[in-house]
């Protein structure tokens, strides 16, 4: 009787894990918000090629288009540290943005794009290219449109077609901690092959850690003079 009223009275004061659990989760999923952060106004430009940078001015968390909160987030650690979320067009995985990003996007207008991967293959070659100028060494792309130094990623990106117009926007890690990714993402459902399977502090890393300290401005110009000639060579000059 004596175990069985403590278990009772035990069982009032303990906090329903699950409940904790499901709490959070809806939580979660009323914050998450469409995809409106400065770099999407790049697709209001009336000229057929555009580019925008946007230096975040928080930590953000962006989920791909079929991403959800509850698959590819660590809900309770973003609820508790009010992180926002937000849900791309673009399709990929979900990424967490810092103050140390460089966020870049792209829109092009043209009557024949050719294929995703195609276009994606050709912005990391123009993107190699110029960064590679500015002392950053062992650059390669990877995967379907990651950019790497040797093995590990330091940006990723992804790409929204709609008609004749496609939209490109890239996150370029300079020097954000790279715990802060494993703190608030999983591991995610899908990965390019040369992950082989490791965790984000094994897989990502940034441009500073890896012992290239470069002005930020410069790297912002070879990145620009990238897509310039992109554009050229796509045909038009942009505006």
């Amino acid at each position: 009787m004596y175990d069985t009223a403590l278990n009772i009275k035990q069982s009032t004061l303990e906090p329903d894990i699950n409940l904790i659990q499901n709490s959070t989760l809806v939580q979660m999923n009323n914050l998450v918000q469409k995809y409106d952060l400065p770099d999407i106004h790049v697709l209001e430009s009336e000229s057929n090629f555009g580019l925008t940078f946007w230096q975040p001015d928080n930590f953000y968390i962006i989920l791909g288009r079929a991403n959800s909160a509850e698959h590819s987030l660590h809900t309770q650690e973003v609820v508790n540290d009010g992180i926002r979320v937000y849900k791309r067009p673009t399709g990929g995985e979900s990424v967490v943005l810092s103050p140390r990003m460089l966020v870049f996007s792209a829109k092009i207008s043209s009557e024949s794009l050719g294929k995703p991967k195609d276009i994606f293959r050709l912005i990391n070659a123009k993107l190699i290219e110029e960064l590679s100028e500015t002392g950053i060494k062992n650059l390669n792309s990877k995967g379907i449109s990651d950019l790497s130094i040797g093995e590990k990623k330091i940006l990723g990106s992804s790409m929204y077609l709609n008609g004749k117009t496609l939209f490109y926007h890239a996150v370029l890690n300079i020097n954000e901690d790279i715990s802060l990714i494993s703190k608030y993402l999983k591991h995610p459902k899908r990965e390019p092959d040369y992950r082989n399977g490791r965790a984000h502090d094994d897989f990502v890393t940034s441009i500073y850690k890896e012992g290239f300290i470069i002005d930020k401005e410069l790297i912002k110009a070879s990145i620009e003079k990238a897509f310039n000639n992109l554009f050229k060579e796509l045909g038009s000059y942009m505006n």
